[in-house]
């Protein structure tokens, strides 16, 4: 038996394995007929370019642009197919964007090449149209499947999804945002429309699935991870649809060690991870696709950035 064929048998688990030690897969990863895809990402980062002061509390000398920067070049090169996303909520929470409106924020990511990121709710502070101002210099593209900025700055800025090619696989990612409606001053958003995400969610995977032919669904959701009432979720969001292979999420600023596996409607498993906030971890999860390119999550994990 190959090392690939006992790699794969060695799975289990639906497809998904976390850590790195459960399996040599070192060992077969240069194997032709397997092609890997690194995903990284974060979320509510918040402004936070400089570290945490080294103050002896819990984050001293943790997160930091330039720290996470360096970090994600290095897994650039080790990794020939990597995609770099943002779960919302770039914008708020220290000087930096009182002084310069979001401005910095964009420009680091376009330094770091994130590929897309969608909208949280504190990306609204500087009003809509201080977000639409300073989007160009991020390079990035704007995400955000359940929001319509018709009659608004950000009107055809914005995209459902958008689809990525690596080696002969498609990626399809969508994004997705919380109800702006009691959460943000109607004055910041404007016209901007809030519909139904698990509706808009099922209606844009399945055409990433069926219409573009994606082998793997990624969805960039600021909604949150859990809550004790029934408000939509990430948790609530995999289990009520079922094309997402994967939700990278925020907003509620939940540190993760490793993603968690969820039942979706169909009865397979989707992934639902969250990276902290203020850019404290990156979010690291190595997809291996076979021939038939069913995705599998081997090594997805959470680093630390200090």
């Amino acid at each position: 038996m190959t090392a690939r064929r006992q790699f794969i048998k060695q799975l289990g688990l639906g497809g998904v394995m976390f850590g790195l030690n459960a399996v040599p897969w070192q060992s077969w990863y240069d194997d032709a007929e397997m092609t890997r895809i690194t995903i990284l990402h974060t979320n509510d980062v918040h402004s936070r370019i400089e570290p945490f002061p080294m103050d002896g509390s819990r984050n001293a000398g943790l997160g930091g642009a330039a720290k996470r920067a360096a970090l994600i070049k290095k897994i650039r090169s080790e990794e020939k197919n990597v995609l770099l996303f943002d779960s919302g909520d770039i914008f708020q929470g220290t000087p930096y964007f009182n002084l310069y409106g979001g401005e910095l924020e964009m420009k680091l990511m376009r330094e770091m090449c994130y590929d897309a990121a969608t909208m949280g709710n504190h990306d609204f502070d500087g009003g809509i149209e201080g977000f639409a101002k300073h989007l160009p210099a991020g390079g990035f593209d704007l995400l955000c499947a359940n929001y319509r900025f018709e009659n608004t700055p950000l009107q055809g800025k914005g995209k459902d999804y958008k689809v990525f090619k690596k080696e002969g696989i498609k990626i399809g990612v969508m994004g997705l945002g919380i109800e702006l409606d009691g959460l943000v001053p109607k004055a910041l958003y404007g016209e901007t429309l809030y519909q139904d995400p698990i509706k808009e969610a099922e209606r844009v995977a399945r055409v990433l699935r069926y219409d573009e032919g994606c082998h793997y669904i990624i969805c960039l959701s600021h909604l949150g991870y859990k809550y004790e009432n029934n408000k939509v979720s990430d948790l609530v969001l995999a289990a009520t649809t079922k094309e997402i292979d994967l939700i990278l999420g925020g907003h509620t600023h939940t540190f993760l060690k490793e993603p968690t596996q969820v039942k979706n409607k169909a009865g397979r498993l989707t992934l639902v991870n969250q990276a902290g906030w203020a850019g404290i971890q990156l979010g690291r999860l190595d997809l291996f696709f076979e021939r038939n390119k069913k995705g599998t999550c081997v090594n997805c994990k959470n680093l630390t950035i200090g």
